[in-house]
């Protein structure tokens, strides 16, 4: 039996989630039905061509495509504008009478689809036309659409009926005309395989209904029909399918505002403070800098770290603060667009949008509102907040987030309530808000909060759309944007770039999957005796088929050991797909499932567009509806397991402040997606939402979400994402801390004590106790410390030197020394503060793998290791670091270069930090493959890693910045096999094609086979 697909099934899931804008939907309609009321049976075939031709141009195709006859072919769509551009559609025109030549559902194997085949054929053999996409029947009303893909696979390549055809056209066959081909070739040929034949179908004559009445809801039914007829869908055309793609005018306006620009440098783009004489006081980043220096703030600082000279200090420490406050605003822009619609189901009850959008310049309407916001509203629960705030942002819910707790740069110079309210702005050359929107008269200058919230509200926030129309003009803005936006504001002067999109998917998709067949491989080898023989998994198939053999919440406990970690995280966006990835591949396993076991199996989750998309049995995208309960289960599943993936799964290192933020935002985002509200138990226990009583909703806002008052608070998952230099530690991973029995039992229950507190701060809602849990947990890090200080050469000079200082000093009076005796006391002083300095300042710069992740340590406090290790480390010459450089050599990397890259170092490192048979997958510069700095680094590869995969994106631009070539390489922690998978990708279209489907088709890479690694043969032109 076929496969049979509607309009909404067919289409790209990522390209259907995009929203329509209401004039083109409208547009579609009236031409819609001006086809319908025009249809006469009792005309001919050519008129109802005519009809179709009309509709088609004028919804879609005019000026772009050419739509015409073409030989024999009814109806042929161009990829083109002109006739002799290539076909991209055949389209088989009957009759609607014409009720035995038209194909139906029970049955294809009539002449429509026999002619189809023939028109095929002569296009794809005699025209050599590779450009093909779909190939349709219809009658007008009824439409079977195929793809042009799967007649390549039955047709083109079944070499019986090639042979036949070539034959045929030759008139070497017993009969010449088209209706021996129907007969004697095509039809036995379609006979065989007619029940393999996908296809789409659908009747126009089931939206007639739809597109006339007056119900705009009805509208959301038409969008999949829609965009199935569009060129996007039927010639395949490219759309932008990357939720990480720049959008430039929000981007640009977004710099303007925090008082940045962006400025080519060569071949790369850097984010600067504007020339003195371009500068705004009103920005954010002017603004801050006036009050720091009119308070002489920076004397709070220390000042060192932000810049050697003064304007240095103070440009960054207001970038900093600016970073920071920006992360909120845009935090609640995303928040107050999920809280507007979850809250939808209330608009019948009297509450209106207003009521929930609390980022509007009513309720803000200076820089002490904001700041109000912040930490006497987000940072309070709902019942410790005071006054007319309470009622003011009735909606807006308590989140438990660290992301709104003072920072300790705001406590030492400014908070936002300190810039200048009373100033202005001037608008971005090309503001969304020129033009006047709504109506407005344009203005070329605005208050600067005024601005920033004005400009937010005209771009659209709500990134987790399904099947809807856009209504108003604007543009969407999603979560990995404003990741992107800030990695190319922090990262360019770390060597980093923003890697897109579909390179994270793959190789999180690569790696993760290689790592969780490992993990239960592993289990099942271990258990071997409990289970019976112990299977060798080599596919996800393999372990689906496999994992009936234990319990559900076993099989979930096996996944969530599994430790990933990030050494050069930047804005986390390997983490996010690493997210997606693991709760895609929990419901391709059959073990995604709620708090009572209770499997999602009526659900489909995906990845597309670096999104998870999730749809039910019908189909249909799911969205939280709070007043149904099947919807609050799924949306609680979600959130819980994302917080638990995250909290358990996930880590990351960078050597940026700002970077770790943004990290930390942008998986706080993540839950935010999922976010649910909490049921009142008093009234709502056990209730389905949608019982609640509407009467009771109209006597107060108030009223309205007392069955739900707040949103599920968030986890401090902030812990897992820390600032530090990944490559530099004083602390040997395999060390072990003392062989005396007494002393490995006090590391036993620091460990345990140590591993508590982090569990306990993970878990902590409350602020003050989370302030307690957070020295506890300094606490006892502290005791590690000790413990390696005594091997730790600064530390022991700086003792010595204080000890020489007290005993030189010692019961003394230092008004009664001679001056000799006050010459040593300076110069002991002097020495001990110098050498305190040297240490103090290398633990700054050190980060200790030893025992900063309590995840990835055993009982006895020894380090395990990472499961995995992935991303896309900085690319710096080493040579260009200054004095840095020789701390690196000080940590004896094996691959160490003067005149190498900092990239490098990260490959060993990642060896190090994982387990044995665990994976590392990086994606850096290729030059390490044939530079003579890159010969220790192949040396390593061979001789101690198992490389497992390597693609050369040989001349291939990969990040939208840069125009470094580079790679990706995957190893395993273990014996090299000498079986790596090498490929070079010379033409790559990331907008048409997924890299692994360039994985799954050999044709396309160029010399894709086995190799062994150290030959590099085959990455050599």
């Amino acid at each position: 039996m076929q496969t049979t697909q509607t309009p909404k099934q067919a289409l790209n899931p990522a390209f259907l989630k995009q929203k329509p804008e209401r004039k083109e939907i409208e547009l579609f309609k009236k031409e819609f039905i001006a086809l319908l009321d025009r249809i006469n049976e009792k005309e001919t075939e050519e008129h109802h061509k005519n009809l179709m031709i009309d509709f088609l141009n004028s919804v879609y195709y005019k000026d772009n495509h050419y739509i015409n006859t073409k030989g024999r072919a009814d109806l042929v769509i161009c990829n083109g504008k002109t006739p002799d551009s290539p076909v991209g559609v055949l389209i088989e025109v009957k009759s609607p009478v014409n009720k035995t030549e038209m194909v139906s559902r029970q049955n294809l194997n009539v002449k429509s689809f026999q002619e189809l085949v023939l028109y095929y054929l002569r296009e794809r053999k005699n025209e050599k036309n590779f450009e093909l996409r779909y190939l349709i029947i219809t009658n007008i009303y009824e439409w079977f659409v195929f793809d042009a893909q799967d007649f390549e696979k039955l047709f083109y390549q079944n070499k019986k009926l090639i042979a036949q055809f070539e034959q045929f056209n030759a008139k070497k066959l017993s009969g010449t005309n088209t209706d021996f081909f129907y007969t004697e070739i095509a039809a036995p040929t379609i006979a065989d395989i007619q029940s393999e034949i996908p296809y789409t179908h659908f009747d126009i004559r089931d939206y007639d209904k739809i597109l006339r009445n007056t119900d705009q809801e009805d509208d959301r039914k038409l969008i999949a029909l829609y965009k199935f007829l569009s060129p996007t869908h039927l010639l395949k055309l490219p759309f932008a399918d990357d939720n990480n793609q720049l959008n430039r005018e929000f981007y640009a306006e977004l710099l303007h505002i925090l008082g940045l620009e962006e400025m080519k440098q060569g071949t790369q783009k850097f984010i600067v403070r504007p020339k003195e004489e371009n500068r705004d006081s009103g920005s954010i980043i002017e603004n801050a800098i006036e009050k720091i220096d009119e308070q002489d703030k920076l004397s709070h600082l220390n000042a060192e770290q932000y810049g050697q000279t003064k304007e240095e200090q103070l440009f960054n420490s207001a970038l900093d603060l600016s970073i920071t406050w920006i992360n909120r605003v845009l935090f609640l822009k995303l928040l107050e667009a999920q809280i507007i619609k979850y809250n939808s189901f209330s608009t019948d009850a009297g509450l209106k949008r207003a009521d929930f959008a609390f980022l509007s310049v009513d309720k803000l309407s200076n820089y002490d509102d904001l700041n109000s916001l912040f930490f006497q509203i987000l940072a309070r629960k709902e019942n410790e907040r005071k006054g007319d705030l309470k009622t003011k942002f009735l909606h807006v819910p308590y989140l438990n987030s660290s992301l709104f707790e003072k920072t300790e740069i705001e406590d030492k110079t400014i908070y936002i309530s300190g810039l200048k309210d009373d100033i202005s702005i001037k608008l971005y050359s090309k503001s969304v808000l020129h033009g006047g929107r709504d109506g407005a008269r344009p203005v070329s200058t605005m208050r600067p909060l005024e601005y920033l919230l004005k400009c937010l509200d005209a771009y659209d926030f709500s990134s987790e759309s399904s099947e809807d129309i856009q209504e108003e003009n604007k543009q969407l803005i999603s979560a990995s944007v404003l990741g992107l936006i800030f990695e190319k504001i922090n990262g360019y002067k770390d060597g980093s770039f923003f890697t897109p999109s579909f390179i994270t998917m793959y190789m999180c998709r690569e790696t993760i999957r290689k790592t969780v067949l490992q993990k239960f491989n592993d289990y099942f080898a271990a258990n071997a005796v409990e289970t019976g023989r112990a299977p060798f998994l080599q596919t996800t198939i393999d372990l689906y088929n496999k994992l009936d053999r234990i319990d559900i919440q076993t099989a979930n406990r096996i996944f969530n050991s599994i430790r990933i970690c990030d050494p050069a995280v930047g804005s986390g966006h390997f983490l996010v797909s690493a997210l997606n990835e693991m709760i895609a591949l929990k419901s391709e396993l059959g073990i995604l499932a709620d708090k009572t076991g209770k499997r999602l199996k009526d659900y489909h989750i995906i990845i597309e567009n670096d999104e998870l998309i999730i749809t039910d049995s019908e189909g249909d995208y799911f969205q939280y509806n709070p007043k149904n309960a099947e919807s609050q289960r799924v949306q609680e599943t979600l959130f819980h397991e994302k917080q638990t993936i995250i909290e358990n799964c996930l880590f990351g290192v960078d050597i940026n402040p700002n970077s770790v933020k943004i990290c930390q935002l942008r998986l706080w985002i993540e839950l935010l997606k999922n976010a649910y509200y909490l049921r009142n138990t008093d009234n709502a226990d056990n209730a389905d939402l949608h019982e609640l009583d509407n009467k009771n909703l109209r006597k107060s806002v108030s009223s309205a979400l007392s069955a739900f008052p707040t949103l599920q608070t968030l986890p401090n998952i902030d812990i897992n994402i820390k600032c530090g230099n990944s490559l530099i530690s004083r602390f040997d991973l395999r060390d072990k801390y003392s062989e005396n029995a007494t002393m490995q039992q006090r590391v036993k229950v620091a460990t345990e004590k140590y591993k508590a507190q982090v569990f306990l701060y993970k878990d902590c809602n409350d602020k003050e106790t989370k302030r307690q849990i957070t020295k506890n947990i300094e606490t006892e890090k502290q005791f590690f410390y000790q413990l390696n200080n005594a091997r730790d050469t600064d530390y022991q000079a700086w003792n010595k030197a204080h000890a020489e200082l007290t005993q030189h000093t010692q019961g003394t009076f230092f008004d009664f020394q001679d001056e000799a005796w006050q010459q040593k006391t300076t110069e002991l002083t002097q020495k001990t503060a110098n050498l305190e300095k040297i240490y103090k300042d290398k633990i700054r710069s050190c980060f200790e793998w030893r025992f900063e992740f309590p995840e990835v340590l055993d009982d006895d406090g020894n380090f395990v290791g990472f499961d995995a290790v992935i991303g896309n480390p900085p690319y710096i010459q080493l040579q260009s670091m200054g004095s840095i450089t020789d701390d690196y050599k000080k940590m004896n990397y094996q691959v160490f270069e003067r005149t190498g890259d900092i990239y490098c170092l990260f490959y060993e490192l990642g060896y190090k930090l994982l387990k044995n048979k665990s994976y590392l997958s990086f994606i850096t510069s290729n030059k390490w493959m044939r530079a003579g700095y890159g010969e220790k680094t192949r040396k390593f590869f061979v001789e101690q890693t198992n490389p497992v995969l390597l693609i050369d994106f040989a001349g291939v631009k990969v990040f939208d910045e840069a125009t470094v070539d580079v790679n990706i390489l995957s190893f395993q922690k273990s014996e090299n096999q000498h079986n790596t998978k090498t490929c070079q990708i010379k033409h790559f279209n990331y907008e048409t094609m997924k890299l692994s489907d360039y994985c799954r088709h050999n044709e396309i890479f160029t010399g894709f086979n086995e190799a062994s690694i150290s030959s590099f043969v085959i990455l050599s032109d």
